[in-house]
C-alpha cells in the first residue's frame, strides 16, 4: 500500500485505535511468522489464520483492554463509515475501495477486506498491490489454494513483485508443504530484486524451510 493510500486509510483513527491495532500486529509477532500487506518492509505477522485473543501477561497491554472480536469489528466500522458516504458518490473509486479493505484487513476482519479488494479489482484488475493483498488476506482465512492462485495472477501482471513472492512462498511452504516451490519462488526473488531491503527475512525463511526438508523421513515429498 502506498503511503499517500496508508494515510487516508488511517485518517479516522483516535490514539486509543491506534494503540489496540499495534498491540493486534505486536501479538501477531509474539504467534510467529512473516505473512506481509502492502509495500511494507517484512515484518512479524502470524503464518496462521489470525486471532484477537492475547495470551496473559502480554507486555504493555493488560489483557483487560485487549479489544474483542466484536470490539474490533465496531472499530472498523466506524472507521469507514466516512470512506463508505464519499463511496456513496463514487462507487468505482478503487483507492477508497482499497482503502476500507485495508482498514478491515489491519483489523483482522478478513472477509471483509477480501470483500473490498475485490471490487477494487473488478474494476482495476492489474493492480497487484491490491491483489497480493487479497490472496494474504485468502491464506488468513484458511483458503491457501486460492491465495497461490491471486499471487501467481499477480505475478503474471508484474513477474518480479517482490512482496508477492515473498508471500507466495510461505503459503506454498506453510500452507502447501512444497518447500521446493517455496525455495524456487524465494530464489527468484532474490535473483530479480539483488537490493531488496527483507533480503535478511528472506535467507532466514530459506533456511527454515531448508532445515525443515532435511528433516523430513528420505524417500518422502517435500510436499
Amino acid at each position: 500500500m502506498t503511503d499517500s493510500n496508508r494515510a487516508t486509510a488511517n485518517e479516522q483513527w483516535t490514539s486509543v485505535h491506534s494503540y489496540i491495532l499495534a498491540a493486534i500486529c505486536l501479538l501477531a509477532g509474539i504467534v510467529g511468522g512473516w505473512l506481509i500487506r502492502g509495500l511494507q518492509i517484512p515484518r512479524d505477522t502470524s503464518s496462521q489464520p489470525a486471532t484477537a485473543s492475547v495470551p496473559a501477561g502480554m507486555p504493555g497491554m493488560p489483557a483487560s483492554q485487549v479489544p474483542t472480536p466484536a470490539q474490533m469489528q465496531h472499530m472498523a466500522d466506524t472507521q469507514v463509515a466516512p470512506l463508505l458516504e464519499k463511496l456513496k458518490s463514487d462507487p468505482n473509486n478503487v483507492d477508497l475501495l482499497a482503502n476500507i479493505g485495508n482498514v478491515y484487513y489491519d483489523a483482522q476482519l478478513f472477509p471483509s477486506a477480501i470483500e473490498y479488494y475485490q471490487r477494487a479489482l473488478k474494476i482495476q484488475p492489474s493492480n497487484t498491490s491490491i491483489r497480493t493483498d487479497m490472496a494474504t488476506a485468502y491464506w488468513y482465512v484458511g483458503k491457501a489454494d486460492d491465495a497461490i492462485a491471486e499471487f501467481n495472477k499477480s505475478l503474471s501482471y508484474e513477474p518480479t513483485k517482490p512482496n508477492t513472492l515473498l508471500n507466495l512462498g510461505i503459503v506454498q511452504w506453510q500452507g502447501k508443504m512444497d518447500i521446493n516451490a517455496a525455495m524456487a519462488t524465494w530464489k527468484k526473488l532474490l535473483d530479480t530484486n539483488p537490493n531488496y531491503e527483507g533480503k535478511d527475512k528472506v535467507m532466514e525463511l530459506m533456511a527454515q524451510a531448508q532445515q525443515h526438508l532435511a528433516s523430513k523421513p528420505a524417500g518422502t515429498s517435500s510436499k
